[in-house]
């Protein structure tokens, strides 16, 4: 049974996952972008997506895909364009030039009309980003801005939104980076959300949703990461 949220208040809340699910329909429709309910939805293992009616949907996919920092795998053609393609990284240096980019990334079948970073999620995750729970990693190749990803943090979670590349690896090479540093911050997950082959061919791995909220319970409490990220800005 789907949930319906309200737009000026924040009851009813999400419901209970409790019992195994499946990746058909989403768990609530409605309510509305507010930092005070995005937090809600994370910290429940919920993500927003739009629909094509600009209806948003909130989503809990059973199975979950996630990577778990210590089981990236690092093929060797990324090595190659890690040490030789002069792509140089950045943390939280331009956020919001990085979800635009990936606003404009068009899976298969859709057109540009399609794309479910509309401009109410653009403003939303900036405003995430200003108040320290969303972060980017940033490709650069002479000066331009070639790749990167975005995502949410809480506790030592790390919930992926999305990624973009313009060069060869670019986003594959800012992953790297993240993951690098959330070994360095003892982060426990990274929420991949859905499977694709391209997240599988780097480590990522599908778990029941029941044992991925389990895991997000424990690893939301730990020693928030504000200062962490902070530190890599410097």
């Amino acid at each position: 049974m789907i949930t319906y949220l309200s737009a000026n208040s924040l009851e009813p809340g999400f419901p209970e996952l409790d019992a195994p699910g499946d990746q058909i329909f989403p768990v609530a429709i409605g309510g509305d972008l507010s930092v005070e309910r995005l937090l809600m939805a994370y910290k429940q293992g919920i993500f927003p997506w739009f629909n094509h009616d600009e209806m948003i949907c909130w989503w809990s996919p059973d199975p979950r895909t996630v990577l778990f920092p210590d089981r990236f795998k690092v093929r060797r053609s990324l090595r190659k364009s890690i040490r030789n393609r002069g792509y140089s990284v950045t943390i939280d240096k331009d956020f919001e030039a990085v979800i635009r980019n990936c606003a404009t990334k068009l899976r298969p079948g859709e057109s540009s009309i399609d794309t479910w970073i509309t401009k109410g999620m653009l403003n939303a995750y900036c405003e995430l980003y200003r108040l320290g729970f969303a972060h980017s990693v940033e490709t650069w190749y002479g000066g331009q801005l070639v790749g990167g990803l975005y995502g949410v943090s809480l506790g030592k979670v790390f919930y992926g939104e999305s990624m973009f590349f313009n060069c060869t690896d670019a986003s594959k090479v800012a992953l790297f980076h993240l993951v690098q540093r959330l070994l360095e911050w003892n982060y426990v997950i990274i929420d991949c959300q859905i499977s694709t082959p391209l997240l599988h061919s780097l480590g990522a791995e599908e778990i029941p949703r029941i044992e991925f909220l389990r895991i997000v319970k424990q690893a939301i409490q730990q020693k928030s990461s504000d200062d962490d990220w902070r530190c890599a800005l410097s």
